[in-house]
């Protein structure tokens, strides 16, 4: 299959798939016309990536996953290992974000929003605390 039929397969923009091959995660053969050709192994391949990129994992993470899933060898801790380093990440942004939340809320219940100029929001901004 070509690559519009590919992305289409797996749910990614052309661009996507085009990008996942220059870089090597999925390596499709080219064909005597130098197009190249998806076999269903590369769509599977490209929904794995596109449900570990989904699922946050960077693209480093995604060629481990990836070289994980293809070695019948492998260990699960090395998967699990990889899953909580992610978890941690999550775990990590969702903090930062908690308290980004907490900050701008007592910043706008500090705001009168009203026809004055004064705004404690923009005051804060601009103090670079």
């Amino acid at each position: 299959m070509n690559i519009t039929q590919a992305a289409d397969a797996a749910g990614l923009p052309v661009k996507t798939v085009r990008y996942y091959d220059d870089i090597g995660l999925v390596n499709a053969g080219r064909g005597e016309n130098g197009y190249r050709v998806y076999t269903d192994d590369h769509v599977h391949k490209l929904r794995f990536l596109q449900r570990s990129r989904g699922l946050g994992f960077s693209l480093t993470d995604c060629r481990q996953l990836l070289s994980l899933y293809e070695d019948q060898n492998r260990e699960s801790a090395d998967v699990r290992a990889l899953a909580l380093q992610r978890l941690e990440d999550i775990d990590h942004k969702l903090r930062e974000l908690g308290s980004l939340r907490s900050t701008l809320a007592e910043l706008v219940s500090s705001c009168h929003g009203d026809d004055r100029p004064d705004c404690p929001i923009l005051d804060d901004l601009a103090a670079g605390k």
